[in-house]
């Protein structure tokens, strides 16, 4: 083994593994590199340390500065073990959604971490990019890293990724695939395939199927560090500059539950433990690889670990909870026949339109709450923007008190707990309150329908409460 100065010198030289169970019957050569060995556990060790040293060298970032960065997670983690090992301190907001992994991970390092609600519109003060340029602006020093506009993220990837990978197949490579984040990681080691190989490698870009970059309604998804979610009150969709729109041949939208049984199927049929958008990018892969003959290379980029995610993608119990496990039971919640149709209604509907939708000829079962989202109200609607719910006789109070024509307003009080399609009834009952008349069902992390209590109690030979 090689000596080393620093643990930054291991960044990158990541090794590609050939797929063999999951491509059984392919035959196309499909490859994945495995970014999560690099020492910070994914690909944005690269860009963390490349934009690190180009703000040193252009005097952006001097010594005893503060580096501040928004981020899911990764470019976070890649940020400060450049920062413990450089001696700067670092400040990272996250949005509170990213799992807990990440963010234990990021204090390990010795991070300031500032957690901040997810899901907002980007113009909100409190959204992750503009809180952390402003925590950059009021801080003595602040050097803010601004991965998804920094030139420095694609080039990290057109003088290591790129030729790393063209090394490593002998040039033989055809299809490359990524996700697409920011967009770094695809169009800078896209853009070098492209042009080492004189336009012969095509570029395929992997994308959750909401995201608006594959041309969704920009709804939120379930695979972090990956697509482009768009909140349904921001004014003004600004796509990173670190997203070269000319690399990209073409964009393959995948499904959460696609992206996410295989990350599953990753771990038990390959040994490899992966994240979510690993999964997303792989199952992208095998899609373009099944069309193709055995003259053909196709190597996806896996960005990280699923040891990032063992509290989500990788726990049984939280893909039971958002209904992405639920076809290995025969009594589970998916598969009774106990759900209720549910009626949707955005936060901008009037107290009007809400009452036509409960009490209209198109609602089958008027007496069920109106269900408050934010966003289109057809289904299927995201976990992440369910907001609340209203009754008739809410509404129709709302109706003689503010009038028909007012915005519909949430109620006081947590919204209704959630339980998964692949969940049995009795543990969906062990976090349902007493009071409780029914809950929300998810599948696939969307809203599926609801159940009444009593059905639950029903099926799981639990008497109702005294």
């Amino acid at each position: 083994m090689a000596a080393h100065y620093s643990v930054l010198d291991l960044v990158g030289d990541t090794p590609l593994v050939r797929l063999n169970r999951l491509a059984d019957g392919i035959a196309a050569t499909v490859y994945v590199k495995l970014e999560y060995l690099n020492p910070g556990g994914s690909v944005k060790d690269r860009a963390a340390l490349a934009m690190v040293r180009a703000a040193e060298r252009s005097g952006a970032l001097r010594p005893g500065a503060t580096i501040v960065e928004g981020t899911s997670g990764n470019t976070g983690v890649g940020l400060a073990q450049v920062a413990a090992a450089l001696g700067y301190r670092i400040v990272v907001v996250v949005p509170d959604r990213t799992a807990v992994e990440k963010v234990d991970t990021l204090r390990a390092y010795g991070a300031e971490v500032v957690l901040t609600p997810g899901g907002l519109a980007r113009e909100d003060p409190r959204h992750v990019n503009r809180l952390a340029a402003r925590i950059a602006e009021e801080t003595p020093g602040g050097w803010l890293a601004n991965q998804y506009d920094n030139p420095a993220n694609p080039a990290a990837h057109v003088s290591s990724t790129g030729p790393e990978i063209w090394a490593d197949t002998h040039g033989r490579i055809t299809h490359f695939v990524a996700g697409i984040g920011t967009g770094g990681t695809i169009s800078g080691t896209g853009r070098y395939l492209k042009d080492v190989s004189g336009g012969r490698v095509q570029v395929i870009g992997a994308d959750p199927v909401t995201s608006v970059y594959s041309g969704g309604d920009g709804s939120p998804f379930l695979v972090e560090a990956s697509g482009h979610f768009l909140h349904p009150d921001t004014v003004d969709d600004v796509w990173p500059q670190s997203y070269h729109l000319d690399v990209p041949d073409r964009i393959e939208a995948i499904a959460d539950r696609e992206s996410i049984r295989t990350v599953w199927r990753l771990a038990r049929e390959e040994g490899l433990l992966v994240g979510g958008s690993a999964g997303l990018a792989t199952a992208a892969a095998l899609r373009v690889a099944r069309n193709l003959g055995p003259e053909h290379t196709v190597v996806a980029l896996l960005p990280d670990s699923g040891r990032n995610y063992l509290s989500k993608y990788h726990s049984p119990t939280w893909s039971r909870r958002m209904g992405f496990l639920d076809d290995d039971r025969s009594d589970v919640l998916g598969s009774a026949g106990l759900l209720d149709t549910v009626h949707v209604a955005t936060t901008r509907n009037t107290v009007g339109e809400a009452l036509a939708l409960a009490e209209g000829p198109a609602a089958a079962q008027p007496a069920l709450p109106i269900v408050l989202a934010g966003r289109d109200p057809r289904l299927p609607t995201s976990a992440a923007e369910l907001l609340g719910e209203l009754t008739v006789v809410q509404l129709r109070t709302a109706a003689r008190t503010d009038g028909i024509g007012a915005t519909v307003r949430l109620p006081d009080g947590p919204p209704p707990a959630t339980v998964g399609t692949g969940e049995t009834a009795a543990e969906a009952l062990t976090r349902l309150d007493d009071a409780a008349g029914h809950a929300w069902v998810l599948r696939d992390g969307r809203l599926a329908g609801v159940v009444a209590v009593s059905r639950l109690r029903a099926l799981a030979g639990q008497p109702a409460p005294a």
